[in-house]
């Protein structure tokens, strides 16, 4: 016992200095008892009253159970029933509204959607009730349910649907404002131990909900979330729970809130006779929240699970009483009733404090949107909040129309920069390059790290031996296994040499000495971007002074110069814009053919397709329809960069996973629209990744052949914030140019016929050289590049087909022009050089 009061007075030293505390440290704070207890509390509350001050707020909220079935068996969880305890598997339209409705009148401003997870998984009834109302999953219907519930009530929907995958959330973020999901704890034990609290329950698997979590600040959706104290968890475990919360918080800071909640035993359940969490541990664990988490953190704990006792929580750090209700029940704890708000009034200010209500999403959010809000709920948010991003007062919930709001269209100034605050370390990013705000953009930096990456870079030399046998495989015609392929990625000197050989010996056989390219304009609509990507240097904010979105007539005038200028194809690309409607893409499409019908359209990176498709609610086969319905001809694979998360992450804050960029590009397909393919390679990526991607695109091309080319893309450094930050090295080198282009066209042999060079990022004379090296592809003329001289090359934005032809030329090679998906191709007259 001696040894544990040392460890416990030893961490509130530490703490009361301020000094960061281990997991050992934070351990002992959760044995924290009498004297000590109150002595942790009262740092809690310097700690709290230092960053969020004395204001405590809650959120006046109606709840909609919208299913009380659920896929999993929690072992302490009354909420999930089965079909026949129900009169209907889920809430129908009227019930939702009739709670809705009420909650308005009663002044609330928040509609939390609880529900099981994935029910249709587990219950046939479940499956068959949303399927005869045309829906595809529950997840379809909360959509749609959060709709109808902001035009007909202005009520701010929270959804509280379980576990997600980052494209489900994608699709909801437009319909709420946040959205929430309690990590409870990241103890595996809990999830593998047959009779412990998560056994037999697939979405409590820890990893899994840290994963959603995080998903939901890539994509910057604000997001509740907390642990769940007393389920059988040890104090290491707990402390665990929190460290990881915090660190999440940090990378993306888009944790609005953290609950600490007690589990009370609940009769009729697997634990109905394991005791409650002490009240005691409870105070020390809200303590620790408090300290680990930071001031400026919200720490939120239930009012109506701690009885008689609930304000003894406000003297242990929290700052939020949670969502309290008026009219509906506490329907997770329906034993446990709400306490009168006016009783939290008294309370809150028996103590010092005041009590304000907020919205379901927090002030800091709700006073700078970007990128939190998503265009068609601001208006709902707006009508709701206070100057300072409270609830407004005199606020009266009223329906208001889902919709996107107007784009604004902008011409760029020049030479501006952003700079938002005043803090040392917003003047040291501006030191390095970066915008003031970057954390807000690209999140924190210092997380950033491939372990794949940082392995490969401490590998051992490869011998001679293992090369030269690799190349000899290769040379036969064989693709290479994953290690003799990364083998060949180390091919130095005569063997680098040789790999290259081989590889154009290949691309003779393939198709000849033509190399190709087509007379091609580049329109980028707009730079308007609120993706996050980390490499890109060409996305600006809505208001920033080098912003820039172009009417439909602009793109579609520009498209009319290309065709008179001798070009067969427009790329149309552009920034994710976060105002843009969904079928904005359809009605660019018709623009440009109502122009230039002749002109084919190669539009729409799978980032794009998948916006439209979220935006619209609908599948990505009815998205890619329509659009090719509207004029559509092909789609660029760009978007890729990687094919593998660990490092997608790293590159991108908010990007598409690479199986949604594969189910994307196998749809486009499967629907007869054909694509290019690309990597991105260069700065936090290693060869086992490169070998990964071409793997991942053979297979893709095996199965639909929809592939037109393959395009590698060496990164470019030098504007990149990523670079800028320290996090990437400064591109790929000649060797590893060389190797990369070789080998796509070894691992893609007999599948993927094209190997395109990039002469935007490589230059003319270096695309030569890859020509040389297995590629017969020069890619287009382009006429305004923009996106990789934004990012620091200086290759021009623009190629004359004499250029091109020259030095197609000067190879020894045979120039040809050719359309977009290679089905026609005109050989140039020789050309004397």
């Amino acid at each position: 016992m001696m040894d544990v009061a040392h460890a416990v007075r030893r961490a509130l030293r530490r703490a009361e200095e301020g000094k960061t505390l281990s997991l050992d440290e934070a351990e002992a704070l959760l044995s924290a008892r009498h004297d000590d207890l109150e002595h942790l509390m009262a740092i809690a509350r310097r700690v709290r009253d230092a960053g969020v001050g004395r204001t405590v707020s809650y959120s006046r909220k109606v709840f909609i159970p919208l299913t009380r079935l659920c896929r999993d068996r929690c072992g302490y969880c009354t909420f999930a029933t089965t079909p026949d305890r129900l009169e209907t598997p889920f809430l129908t339209p009227e019930q939702v509204l009739d709670i809705a409705r009420a909650g308005a009148a009663a002044g609330c401003k928040e509609a939390l959607f609880t529900l099981g997870d994935r029910p249709e998984s587990r219950w046939p009834e479940a499956r068959a009730w949303l399927a005869a109302r045309g829906y595809a999953s529950t997840l379809d219907y909360v959509r749609a349910m959060a709709i109808l519930v902001i035009e007909e009530t202005g009520l701010l929907p929270h959804l509280n649907p379980g576990v997600m995958s980052w494209e489900e959330m994608a699709r909801l973020k437009p319909v709420a404002p946040s959205m929430g999901m309690m990590l409870e704890t990241t103890s595996e034990r809990l999830y593998r131990t047959p009779g412990a609290a998560h056994y037999g329950s697939p979405d409590k698997k820890p990893s899994v909900r840290l994963r959603v979590i995080e998903d939901a600040g890539r994509l910057a959706i604000p997001f509740t979330t907390g642990i769940l104290i007393g389920i059988g968890e040890t104090a290491r475990e707990r402390a665990e729970s929190l460290f990881a919360l915090r660190a999440l918080a940090r990378q993306y800071g888009h944790i609005q809130e953290v609950i600490v909640q007690n589990f009370v035993a609940k009769p009729l359940t697997a634990m109905a006779s394991q005791p409650d969490a002490g009240h005691d541990d409870y105070l020390a664990t809200i303590a620790l929240a408090r300290i680990l988490l930071g001031p400026r953190a919200t720490v939120q704990a239930p009012p109506n699970l701690s009885d008689e006792r609930f304000p003894e929580l406000l003297d242990a750090g929290i700052n939020d009483w949670g969502g309290v209700s008026p009219v509906t029940i506490d329907h997770v704890n329906p034993e446990k009733p709400w306490p009168q708000i006016e009783r939290l009034r008294a309370e809150t200010e028996a103590r010092g404090s005041v009590l304000r209500e907020r919205l379901t999403i927090y002030p800091s959010y709700a006073i700078q949107p970007d990128p939190w809000i998503d265009g068609r709920v601001l208006g709902a948010v707006e009508a709701l909040r206070a100057p300072d991003g409270y609830a407004r007062a005199d606020a009266q919930p009223r329906g208001v129309p889902w919709q996107a709001p107007d784009v604004v269209l902008k011409k760029a100034l020049s030479g501006a920069i952003r700079l938002i605050e005043n803090s040392e370390s917003a003047t040291a990013d501006l030191e390095r390059g970066l915008r003031a705000d970057t954390n807000v953009i690209h999140g924190n930096w210092d997380a950033l790290e491939v372990d794949v990456s940082r392995a490969w870079a401490s590998r051992p030399a490869r011998n001679g031996g293992e090369v030269n046998a690799a190349l000899r495989k290769v040379e036969s015609g064989a693709v290479p296994n994953d290690d003799e392929a990364l083998t060949l990625f180390e091919a130095e000197g005569d063997a680098l040499e040789q790999l290259c050989r081989i590889a154009d010996d290949m691309r003779r056989d393939a198709v000849g000495d033509v190399v190709t390219y087509v007379i091609n304009r580049n329109i980028n609509f707009t730079n308007i971007c609120y993706v996050g990507c980390r490499f890109c240097a060409f996305a600006q904010r809505r208001d920033d002074a080098d912003a820039y979105f172009l009417s439909n007539d602009e793109v579609a005038a520009r498209a009319q110069e290309a065709w008179d200028w001798g070009a067969t194809e427009v790329c149309i690309q552009g920034g994710i814009h976060p105002d843009l409607p969904g079928d904005y893409y359809f009605d660019l499409l018709r623009a440009i053919k109502a122009r230039v019908p002749e002109m084919h359209i190669h539009a729409f990176s799978p980032m794009e397709v998948l916006n439209g498709a979220s935006r619209l609610g609908i599948s990505f086969a009815e998205w890619l329809t329509e659009a090719k319905r509207a004029g559509l001809g092909s789609t660029p694979g760009t978007a890729a960069e990687i094919l593998d998360d660990d490092v997608r992450w790293v590159l991108t804050k908010g990007k598409l996973p690479a199986d949604t960029w594969e189910q994307i590009i196998r749809t486009a397909h499967g629907l007869g629209i054909r694509s290019s393919s690309t990597i991105m390679y260069g700065h936090v990526d290693a060869p086992p990744h490169w070998v990964g991607h071409l793997r991942r695109i053979r297979a893709i091309q095996e199965d639909t052949g929809g592939f037109t080319e393959f395009v590698p893309l060496p990164f470019v450094h030098q504007n990149a914030p990523i670079y800028l930050a320290g996090k990437a090295r400064a591109g790929a080198t000649i060797a590893e140019n060389r190797r990369m282009h070789a080998m796509a066209r070894i691992m893609l042999h007999s599948v993927v016929d094209n190997i395109q060079v990039s002469w935007v990022k490589l230059g003319i004379p270096g695309s030569q050289v890859m020509l040389q090296g297995g590629c017969n592809d020069f890619g287009g003329t382009l006429m305004e590049e923009t996106i990789s001289r934004m990012a620091g090359a200086n290759h021009g934005i623009k190629v004359e087909p004499d250029q091109f032809n020259a030095a197609i030329s000067e190879i020894g090679r045979i120039p040809a022009v050719r359309t977009t998906v290679y089905d026609a191709i005109r050989v140039v007259e020789p050309v004397d050089v």
